[in-house]
Protein backbone atom coordinates (compact mmCIF):
# COMPACT_ATOMS: atom_id res chain seq x y z
CA UNK A 1 0.00 0.00 0.00
CA UNK A 2 3.00 2.62 0.68
CA UNK A 3 4.41 1.55 -2.38
CA UNK A 4 1.50 2.40 -4.66
CA UNK A 5 0.68 5.86 -2.57
CA UNK A 6 3.71 6.66 -3.16
CA UNK A 7 3.71 6.14 -6.85
CA UNK A 8 0.10 7.97 -6.96
CA UNK A 9 2.32 10.97 -5.41
CA UNK A 10 5.14 11.04 -7.65
CA UNK A 11 2.25 10.53 -10.70
CA UNK A 12 0.16 13.65 -9.70
CA UNK A 13 3.17 15.65 -8.24
CA UNK A 14 4.93 15.13 -11.65
CA UNK A 15 1.95 15.34 -14.15
CA UNK A 16 1.57 18.15 -16.52
CA UNK A 17 -1.69 19.57 -15.29
CA UNK A 18 -0.31 20.93 -12.35
CA UNK A 19 1.81 23.34 -14.66
CA UNK A 20 -0.54 25.81 -16.52
CA UNK A 21 0.37 26.37 -19.92
CA UNK A 22 -0.77 29.29 -22.32
CA UNK A 23 0.17 28.11 -25.57
CA UNK A 24 -2.42 26.07 -27.91
CA UNK A 25 -2.68 23.95 -30.80
CA UNK A 26 -0.79 20.89 -32.24
CA UNK A 27 2.87 22.31 -30.34
CA UNK A 28 0.69 22.26 -26.99
CA UNK A 29 -0.48 18.75 -27.08
CA UNK A 30 2.63 16.89 -28.49
CA UNK A 31 4.52 18.65 -25.36
CA UNK A 32 1.65 17.43 -23.13
CA UNK A 33 2.14 13.86 -24.23
CA UNK A 34 5.93 14.10 -24.18
CA UNK A 35 5.77 15.43 -20.59
CA UNK A 36 3.22 13.21 -19.99
CA UNK A 37 5.54 10.01 -21.09
CA UNK A 38 8.58 11.75 -18.65
CA UNK A 39 6.29 11.80 -16.11
CA UNK A 40 5.47 8.33 -16.08
CA UNK A 41 8.92 7.22 -16.57
CA UNK A 42 9.58 9.11 -13.25
CA UNK A 43 7.13 7.73 -11.16
CA UNK A 44 8.06 4.38 -12.32
CA UNK A 45 11.56 4.53 -11.84
CA UNK A 46 10.98 5.66 -7.87
CA UNK A 47 8.36 3.46 -7.40
CA UNK A 48 10.33 0.78 -8.48
CA UNK A 49 13.66 1.78 -6.96
CA UNK A 50 11.71 2.00 -3.25
CA UNK A 51 10.14 -1.24 -3.75
CA UNK A 52 14.12 -2.61 -4.02
CA UNK A 53 14.46 -0.72 -0.95
CA UNK A 54 12.20 -3.34 1.13
CA UNK A 55 12.93 -6.03 -1.51
CA UNK A 56 16.47 -6.33 -1.89
CA UNK A 57 16.17 -9.91 -3.37
CA UNK A 58 14.80 -8.45 -6.70
CA UNK A 59 17.71 -6.62 -7.50
CA UNK A 60 19.74 -9.15 -8.76
CA UNK A 61 16.78 -9.89 -11.33
CA UNK A 62 16.78 -6.13 -12.18
CA UNK A 63 19.74 -6.02 -13.02
CA UNK A 64 19.96 -8.92 -15.35
CA UNK A 65 16.50 -7.23 -17.07
CA UNK A 66 18.64 -4.29 -17.77
CA UNK A 67 21.79 -5.78 -19.04
CA UNK A 68 19.76 -7.94 -21.03
CA UNK A 69 17.16 -4.96 -22.14
CA UNK A 70 14.13 -6.34 -20.59
CA UNK A 71 11.52 -3.50 -19.31
CA UNK A 72 8.75 -5.60 -17.89
CA UNK A 73 7.73 -5.55 -14.30
CA UNK A 74 6.32 -8.22 -14.00
CA UNK A 75 9.51 -10.21 -13.80
CA UNK A 76 11.12 -8.99 -10.70
CA UNK A 77 8.71 -11.16 -8.51
CA UNK A 78 10.82 -13.44 -6.79
CA UNK A 79 10.66 -17.55 -8.55
CA UNK A 80 8.13 -19.73 -7.32
CA UNK A 81 9.79 -23.19 -6.32
CA UNK A 82 10.22 -26.02 -9.04
CA UNK A 83 7.36 -28.41 -8.57
CA UNK A 84 8.83 -32.46 -8.59
CA UNK A 85 7.32 -34.06 -12.07
CA UNK A 86 8.12 -37.39 -13.33
CA UNK A 87 7.45 -38.17 -16.76
CA UNK A 88 6.45 -41.67 -17.60
CA UNK A 89 9.52 -43.84 -17.90
CA UNK A 90 10.46 -42.74 -14.44
CA UNK A 91 7.62 -43.36 -12.91
CA UNK A 92 7.92 -46.51 -14.15
CA UNK A 93 11.77 -47.01 -13.46
CA UNK A 94 10.62 -46.15 -9.97
CA UNK A 95 7.60 -48.82 -9.45
CA UNK A 96 9.57 -51.78 -11.84
CA UNK A 97 12.19 -51.27 -8.48
CA UNK A 98 9.68 -51.04 -6.20
CA UNK A 99 8.22 -54.20 -6.80
CA UNK A 100 11.16 -56.62 -7.80
CA UNK A 101 12.06 -55.38 -3.66
CA UNK A 102 8.19 -56.65 -3.08
CA UNK A 103 8.90 -60.31 -4.85
CA UNK A 104 11.79 -61.00 -3.78
CA UNK A 105 10.42 -60.52 -0.27
CA UNK A 106 7.30 -63.02 -1.36
CA UNK A 107 9.95 -65.38 -2.23
CA UNK A 108 11.24 -65.37 1.07
CA UNK A 109 8.17 -65.17 2.77
CA UNK A 110 6.86 -68.45 0.69
CA UNK A 111 10.12 -70.32 1.85
CA UNK A 112 8.88 -69.56 5.63
CA UNK A 113 6.72 -72.08 7.48
CA UNK A 114 3.25 -71.36 7.89
CA UNK A 115 2.80 -69.05 11.43
CA UNK A 116 1.62 -65.94 12.28
CA UNK A 117 3.41 -63.22 10.82
CA UNK A 118 1.47 -60.09 12.58
CA UNK A 119 4.63 -59.23 14.46
CA UNK A 120 6.55 -58.57 11.23
CA UNK A 121 6.18 -54.55 10.54
CA UNK A 122 8.70 -51.99 10.12
CA UNK A 123 9.95 -50.69 14.29
CA UNK A 124 9.14 -47.21 15.22
CA UNK A 125 10.45 -47.19 18.53
CA UNK A 126 12.25 -49.42 20.85
CA UNK A 127 9.11 -51.51 22.13
CA UNK A 128 8.81 -52.56 18.56
CA UNK A 129 12.09 -53.80 17.93
CA UNK A 130 12.27 -55.53 21.18
CA UNK A 131 8.86 -57.06 20.05
CA UNK A 132 10.96 -58.25 16.62
CA UNK A 133 14.12 -59.32 18.10
CA UNK A 134 12.23 -61.53 20.45
CA UNK A 135 10.20 -63.16 17.45
CA UNK A 136 13.05 -63.56 14.68
CA UNK A 137 15.08 -65.14 16.95
CA UNK A 138 12.83 -67.96 17.27
CA UNK A 139 13.82 -68.56 13.07
CA UNK A 140 17.15 -67.69 12.80
CA UNK A 141 19.08 -70.84 14.21
CA UNK A 142 16.56 -72.77 11.37
CA UNK A 143 15.85 -70.36 8.78
CA UNK A 144 18.72 -68.45 9.00
CA UNK A 145 19.26 -68.16 5.28
CA UNK A 146 15.67 -66.68 4.74
CA UNK A 147 16.11 -64.15 7.68
CA UNK A 148 19.48 -62.80 6.69
CA UNK A 149 17.92 -62.77 2.87
CA UNK A 150 14.75 -60.71 4.43
CA UNK A 151 17.33 -58.35 6.50
CA UNK A 152 19.09 -57.07 3.49
CA UNK A 153 16.15 -56.85 1.47
CA UNK A 154 14.40 -54.63 3.79
CA UNK A 155 17.58 -52.81 4.68
CA UNK A 156 18.04 -52.22 1.06
CA UNK A 157 14.89 -51.23 0.28
CA UNK A 158 14.84 -48.39 3.32
CA UNK A 159 17.94 -47.02 1.91
CA UNK A 160 17.15 -46.82 -1.52
CA UNK A 161 13.91 -45.21 -1.02
CA UNK A 162 14.97 -42.93 1.76
CA UNK A 163 12.73 -44.47 4.19
CA UNK A 164 13.57 -43.54 8.24
CA UNK A 165 14.17 -46.05 10.76
CA UNK A 166 17.50 -47.79 9.40
CA UNK A 167 18.93 -47.26 13.09
CA UNK A 168 16.91 -49.59 13.99
CA UNK A 169 17.72 -52.11 11.72
CA UNK A 170 21.37 -51.37 12.90
CA UNK A 171 20.30 -53.20 16.60
CA UNK A 172 18.22 -55.70 15.30
CA UNK A 173 21.27 -57.05 13.63
CA UNK A 174 23.89 -56.26 16.50
CA UNK A 175 20.78 -58.12 18.85
CA UNK A 176 20.33 -61.02 16.49
CA UNK A 177 23.65 -61.86 14.76
CA UNK A 178 26.52 -60.47 17.30
CA UNK A 179 28.90 -57.66 17.01
CA UNK A 180 30.93 -59.36 14.10
CA UNK A 181 28.43 -60.01 11.99
CA UNK A 182 26.00 -57.82 13.10
CA UNK A 183 28.41 -54.61 11.62
CA UNK A 184 29.44 -56.86 8.42
CA UNK A 185 25.77 -57.05 7.38
CA UNK A 186 25.00 -53.53 8.00
CA UNK A 187 28.22 -51.87 6.29
CA UNK A 188 27.11 -54.09 3.35
CA UNK A 189 23.88 -53.37 3.27
CA UNK A 190 23.80 -49.81 3.85
CA UNK A 191 26.20 -49.19 1.35
CA UNK A 192 24.42 -51.43 -1.26
CA UNK A 193 21.31 -49.69 -0.10
CA UNK A 194 23.06 -46.18 -0.91
CA UNK A 195 24.32 -47.51 -3.94
CA UNK A 196 20.99 -48.32 -5.14
CA UNK A 197 19.69 -44.88 -4.21
CA UNK A 198 22.44 -43.52 -6.18
CA UNK A 199 21.94 -45.23 -9.13
CA UNK A 200 18.01 -44.61 -9.17
CA UNK A 201 18.61 -40.96 -8.09
CA UNK A 202 21.43 -40.70 -11.29
CA UNK A 203 17.54 -41.80 -13.48
CA UNK A 204 14.73 -40.31 -11.52
CA UNK A 205 16.15 -37.90 -8.54
CA UNK A 206 16.81 -34.59 -10.41
CA UNK A 207 13.70 -33.23 -9.65
CA UNK A 208 13.32 -34.83 -6.58
CA UNK A 209 16.02 -33.00 -5.04
CA UNK A 210 15.74 -29.54 -7.24
CA UNK A 211 12.23 -29.93 -5.12
CA UNK A 212 13.24 -30.90 -1.58
CA UNK A 213 16.35 -29.74 -0.99
CA UNK A 214 17.19 -26.55 -3.29
CA UNK A 215 19.71 -25.05 -0.63
CA UNK A 216 21.30 -27.57 0.58
CA UNK A 217 22.17 -28.98 -3.29
CA UNK A 218 23.68 -25.25 -4.44
CA UNK A 219 26.23 -25.80 -0.96
CA UNK A 220 26.87 -29.33 -1.35
CA UNK A 221 27.43 -28.30 -5.25
CA UNK A 222 30.10 -25.49 -4.60
CA UNK A 223 32.18 -28.00 -1.92
CA UNK A 224 32.51 -30.87 -4.26
CA UNK A 225 33.57 -28.42 -6.99
CA UNK A 226 36.38 -26.83 -4.63
CA UNK A 227 37.79 -30.60 -3.64
CA UNK A 228 38.22 -32.12 -6.59
CA UNK A 229 41.39 -33.07 -6.08
CA UNK A 230 40.67 -34.27 -2.10
CA UNK A 231 36.78 -35.22 -2.59
CA UNK A 232 37.61 -38.48 -1.25
CA UNK A 233 38.61 -37.52 1.95
CA UNK A 234 35.49 -34.72 1.93
CA UNK A 235 33.05 -37.65 1.41
CA UNK A 236 34.66 -39.34 4.70
CA UNK A 237 34.22 -36.47 6.43
CA UNK A 238 30.33 -36.08 5.50
CA UNK A 239 29.39 -39.78 6.05
CA UNK A 240 31.68 -39.76 9.53
CA UNK A 241 29.86 -35.98 10.82
CA UNK A 242 26.49 -35.13 11.15
CA UNK A 243 27.74 -31.85 8.60
CA UNK A 244 24.84 -33.05 5.85
CA UNK A 245 22.25 -35.97 6.28
CA UNK A 246 23.01 -39.51 4.76
CA UNK A 247 19.71 -39.63 2.57
CA UNK A 248 20.94 -36.32 1.22
CA UNK A 249 24.23 -37.04 0.44
CA UNK A 250 22.82 -40.55 -1.28
CA UNK A 251 20.43 -38.69 -3.72
CA UNK A 252 22.61 -35.75 -4.69
CA UNK A 253 26.12 -37.15 -5.27
CA UNK A 254 24.95 -38.38 -8.73
CA UNK A 255 23.38 -34.90 -9.52
CA UNK A 256 26.70 -33.07 -8.74
CA UNK A 257 28.73 -35.21 -10.38
CA UNK A 258 30.79 -37.30 -7.33
CA UNK A 259 32.11 -40.18 -9.17
CA UNK A 260 30.91 -43.55 -8.13
CA UNK A 261 33.96 -45.23 -6.99
CA UNK A 262 34.68 -42.39 -4.61
CA UNK A 263 30.90 -42.35 -3.28
CA UNK A 264 31.51 -46.21 -2.85
CA UNK A 265 34.77 -46.03 -0.74
CA UNK A 266 33.42 -43.02 1.27
CA UNK A 267 30.47 -44.90 2.22
CA UNK A 268 31.83 -48.07 2.74
CA UNK A 269 34.94 -47.10 4.93
CA UNK A 270 32.62 -43.95 6.44
CA UNK A 271 29.48 -46.10 8.00
CA UNK A 272 31.89 -48.49 9.79
CA UNK A 273 32.94 -46.50 13.00
CA UNK A 274 28.87 -45.47 13.27
CA UNK A 275 27.72 -49.21 12.88
CA UNK A 276 29.86 -50.29 15.38
CA UNK A 277 28.12 -48.05 17.92
CA UNK A 278 24.84 -49.12 16.98
CA UNK A 279 25.62 -52.93 16.00
CA UNK A 280 27.42 -52.98 19.74
CA UNK A 281 24.24 -51.44 21.36
CA UNK A 282 21.63 -53.92 19.67
CA UNK A 283 23.53 -56.48 22.31
CA UNK A 284 22.11 -54.69 25.03
CA UNK A 285 18.83 -53.98 23.31
CA UNK A 286 17.09 -54.66 26.44
CA UNK A 287 18.67 -51.56 28.88
CA UNK A 288 18.54 -48.93 26.17
CA UNK A 289 15.99 -46.52 26.96
CA UNK A 290 15.84 -44.22 24.12
CA UNK A 291 18.12 -43.98 20.68
CA UNK A 292 19.74 -40.78 22.59
CA UNK A 293 21.36 -43.27 25.04
CA UNK A 294 23.46 -44.68 21.67
CA UNK A 295 25.34 -41.56 20.91
CA UNK A 296 26.90 -40.56 24.21
CA UNK A 297 29.08 -37.93 24.12
CA UNK A 298 32.50 -39.93 23.98
CA UNK A 299 30.73 -41.25 21.10
CA UNK A 300 30.28 -38.27 19.06
CA UNK A 301 33.74 -36.85 19.68
CA UNK A 302 34.87 -39.85 18.72
CA UNK A 303 33.22 -39.59 15.54
CA UNK A 304 34.02 -35.95 15.21
CA UNK A 305 37.59 -36.48 15.70
CA UNK A 306 37.80 -39.45 13.06
CA UNK A 307 35.93 -37.00 10.49
CA UNK A 308 38.68 -34.16 10.97
CA UNK A 309 41.10 -36.89 10.62
CA UNK A 310 39.83 -37.80 7.42
CA UNK A 311 39.96 -34.09 6.46
CA UNK A 312 43.83 -33.09 7.37
CA UNK A 313 45.57 -34.34 4.24
CA UNK A 314 43.48 -31.84 2.20
CA UNK A 315 43.93 -29.00 4.31
CA UNK A 316 47.66 -29.99 4.47
CA UNK A 317 47.61 -29.92 0.81
CA UNK A 318 46.49 -26.76 0.58
CA UNK A 319 48.46 -25.05 2.76
CA UNK A 320 51.46 -26.57 1.14
CA UNK A 321 50.11 -25.56 -2.68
Amino acid sequence: KFEYSFYLLVSSSSSPSSNLSFRFGEDRDREEKDSCKQAQKVSFLLSLSLSLSFRPDCTQKIEKMGREGETTIGDVAPATPRRCSLSFWEVTTASGVVLGFFVCLLCVYLTMPQSDYSFLKLPRNLQDLQILRDNLEIYTSDYTVQVLVGYCLVYVFMQTFMIPGTVFMSLLAGALFGVIKGMALVVSTATAGASSCFFLSKLIGRPLIFSLWPDKLIFFQDQVARRKDGLLNYMLFLRLTPTLPNTFINVASPIVDVPYHIFFLATFIGLIPAAYVTVRAGIALGELKSLGDLYDFSSMATLFLIGVLSVTPTLIGKKKV
